[in-house]
């Protein structure tokens, strides 16, 4: 049964973003059975002058925009009550990163509040009195936090009970265990004189296991030295005993998988 109450609320000045990708696939099918559902909120509702302006020049001097303490702060007291449980996200290049810790910590909790930026940043008072925490998802810069805030909502979203199908099929995926994920085949059996790796089609589930934790420590070190660095030492490759036979594997069509 998927679980009902998780409740997302971006705070935005281009409510036009949501749901955007959101709204379709996976996302838009749990958003549609009442899995999650999406609150947006427009900063410039609160936005000074006959223009609603909401940004002004930085103090100190320097190039371009900050969002207005008074103008986002007054946004957010609006749209969220006192008590409001959930954790409050300001999408920030000078966040902590973004992973899939965070994605399933936020997944068991009641929802989520994204803030996203505009411009060069935000007036820093408003994230010490509004308690926001800066979350980035990597080390560049967008134009604003909206595609980081659906980045975010999308890894969450996927991760609720239900929503993916399969119980237990988010649990070998890359980032699940400090691991990258193992490489997939499927058919064609024969592909361009490429075949599938003969382990994976012997109907041997414990070979197969320990095939695929091998691979997936394999991509690891190679691709994320820095998660590498955190695996147990690869195990020396084993030689086969003398007159040990290769056997065939199993299938009679080239195309069957067993």
């Amino acid at each position: 049964m998927t679980k009902a109450g998780f409740s997302a609320l971006v705070v935005t000045l281009m409510p036009d973003f949501f749901p955007g990708p959101l709204g379709q696939s996976l996302a838009g099918e749990a958003m549609a059975k009442g899995a999650w559902s999406l609150g947006v909120k427009d900063i410039r509702d609160h936005g000074r002058g006959r223009h609603r302006a909401v940004d002004d020049t930085p103090a100190g001097g320097g190039p371009g925009m900050v969002i207005r303490a008074d103008v986002l702060a007054e946004a957010l007291d609006a749209a969220i009550p006192a008590d409001d449980p959930r954790p409050r996200l300001l999408m920030s290049p000078r966040g902590r990163v973004f992973d899939q810790k965070m994605a399933r910590k936020l997944a068991e909790g009641p929802g989520v509040i994204l803030v996203c930026g505009r411009f060069e940043g935000i007036d820093e008072r408003v994230i010490e009195t509004r308690g926001l925490e800066e979350v980035s998802i990597g080390d560049y810069v967008l134009s604003g936090g909206e595609l980081a805030a659906q980045v975010v909502l999308d890894a969450v979203i996927r991760l609720l009970p239900g929503v993916m199908g399969g119980e237990g099929s988010d649990i070998e995926e890359s980032h699940e265990q400090g691991l990258l994920e193992y490489p997939h085949y499927t058919r064609p059996r024969l592909w361009e004189g490429r075949e599938i790796p003969e382990v994976l089609t012997s109907g041997n589930h414990a070979a197969i296991a320990k095939w695929r934790r091998a691979e997936a420590e394999r991509v690891t070190r190679e691709r994320r030295p820095d998660l590498g660095a955190k695996l147990p030492p690869p195990a020396p490759a084993k030689k086969p005993r003398p007159g040990t036979k290769k056997h065939a594997p199993r299938g009679d069509k080239p195309d069957d998988l067993v």
